[in-house]
């Protein structure tokens, strides 16, 4: 008897401590998981790297030299731009309370109504802030996404207008459609980190620019070449880089789903670098350093909608799938005549770069010249480019010059080694500017082309001889930084002791 009675005693006062806890827990103002926000916070961070100075310097490298620093402000300023867009009311039309399934209201323009201190609707772990801000690096660099298709041919105040209009008019319903309670994600859509918001569009966007606007001047008339490829290898790292905050960040927690996106970004990347390498390589008999970061950020762009729901051998899938069909679709860019302002094509001479030395005789200038026609009209689908070389290099350009008048709209060198130009019968006479300079260039040779000699007959004993005393490699080096730059004989004017 006196066990039953003090069961339900004991029972009860059970029931009052929960319910008391309860109701603590209910009063307790919400706090913001510190790790969370914390991993939230960095991966904005990273995003926004992705678009300065990632996507600037991509971008900025493959441009002439004349339009790289427009190409590259054109980033800088599109982060100010849309950073300001998004706060006043991208980010309502965005993510606010639905309309129609097709667009947030205005409850949130100004950001009236985000609380800093309160739980984001999206992230409940986070603060509304930390969720807006790293959604606001999404829309930035969808934005200069799409530069790159418009470059070198629209004016700088018309490409802020069409920045403004497009992210409010395309982006942000886009962005509600999918992630914000709009009509793509009641399909059950399922997009991690921004195929669709980020990539489809911009890429639609690029394509529909490159059309609308058009060519630029000169297109397969002028000379074009990219003025730095290696800015834009440096852009690519540091996209792969960015990326990470991307894709894992889009977690919204710093828990296994994100470690999981995490390794299928990268696992992807680097598929998609050595698939578009091995592609090129097969198709090409060489590959090139362009092609393979062009591949890693295929690789990245492709496992983007996908990068928290797939595992490992997942990626590896769709970074084979991105690089060779990426690669493909460059030859069917250029067969429909779209001009994208980037594409390069850098092909290293035998015994030169990544190419091993002829095993057979006869792979002269001449031979070399008819090959490099040869790749880029026949098998990449040129009908027209441009060429650029640089001391041997400059050689097989301007024979590319001469026997392929038809297909090469030009050609710059950035040496003329030769006194005796490639001259065919029935040409003219030359200029007296022209023999000037052959005077010049026989002159140069007889006083600054002792290297040549000594290497074209005895180059071991030169090699052995400089590897093995420092002071004689250095002063080697510095007398041709000395003779062949701009200096007026005093180096370090033109050069520090670093350099």
């Amino acid at each position: 008897m006196v066990a039953l009675l003090i069961q339900p005693v004991f029972g009860l006062e059970h029931a009052l401590a929960q319910a008391a806890v309860e109701a603590v827990e209910a009063e307790a103002p919400w706090a913001p998981d510190t790790g969370d926000t914390t991993w939230l916070l960095v991966c904005t961070a990273l995003v926004l790297a992705m678009t300065v100075p990632g996507v600037a310097l991509f971008y900025g490298g493959m441009a002439r030299k004349k339009n790289a620093l427009n190409t590259i402000m054109m980033s800088f300023v599109i982060l100010c731009l849309i950073s300001v867009q998004w706060i006043l009311w991208g980010y309502s039309l965005a993510f606010a309370p639905d309309v129609g399934k097709v667009v947030g209201n205005l409850d949130w323009v100004f950001l009236n109504n985000v609380d800093p201190a309160g739980p984001s609707g999206y992230a409940g772990t986070v603060p509304d802030y930390a969720f807006m801000v790293f959604q606001l690096v999404f829309a930035v660099i969808t934005v200069a996404l799409i530069s790159g298709a418009i470059a070198e041919r629209m004016k700088f105040s018309a490409f802020l207008l069409f920045a403004v209009v497009w992210t409010t008019v395309i982006y942000d319903p886009l962005a509600h459609w999918v992630w914000g309670g709009g009509w793509i994600g009641d399909f059950g859509a399922l997009d991690f980190a921004g195929g669709t918001v980020v990539h489809i569009s911009s890429g639609a966007a690029a394509l529909a620019g490159a059309i609308m606007v058009g060519k630029r001047r000169g297109f397969l008339k002028d000379y074009m070449a990219p003025h730095s490829l290696p800015l834009t290898v440096i852009g690519a790292s540091l996209l792969w880089f960015g990326w990470f905050g991307f894709n894992a960040g889009s977690a919204l927690t710093s828990g296994t789903q994100a470690a999981t996106a995490f390794v299928t970004t990268n696992t992807a990347a680097a598929m998609g670098g050595l698939s578009w390498m091995f592609a090129e390589w097969m198709y090409r008999g060489k590959p090139t350093a362009l092609g393979a970061a062009s591949g890693a950020v295929a690789g990245l762009v492709a496992i983007t909608p996908a990068a928290g729901f797939v595992g490992p051998m997942s990626a590896l899938v769709i970074g084979i799938g991105a690089g060779v069909l990426c690669y493909m679709a460059v030859f069917l860019k250029a067969k429909l005549g779209y001009d994208d302002a980037f594409d390069v094509v850098a092909p290293s001479m035998p015994g030169y770069g990544f190419s091993d030395a002829s095993q057979k005789r006869g792979l002269d200038i001449f031979a070399i010249s008819d090959m490099w026609a040869k790749l880029m009209s026949d098998n990449l689908g040129y009908p027209k480019f441009a060429a650029q070389g640089g001391d041997w290099g400059a050689r097989v350009t301007a024979k590319l010059g001469l026997s392929h008048g038809d297909k090469v709209i030009g050609i710059h060198t950035t040496s003329t080694t030769s006194p005796t130009p490639f001259l065919g019968e029935g040409t003219r006479e030359l200029s007296e500017a022209e023999k000037r300079m052959l005077q010049q260039r026989t002159q140069w040779l007889a006083d600054e082309g002792g290297y040549s000699h000594i290497q074209s007959t005895k180059p071991q004993t030169l090699s052995y001889g400089l590897n093995d005393s420092p002071a004689g490699l250095a002063a080697w080096i510095v007398e041709k930084y000395r003779r062949w730059s701009d200096c007026n004989g005093d180096v370090e004017t033109r050069f520090t002791k670093e350099e």
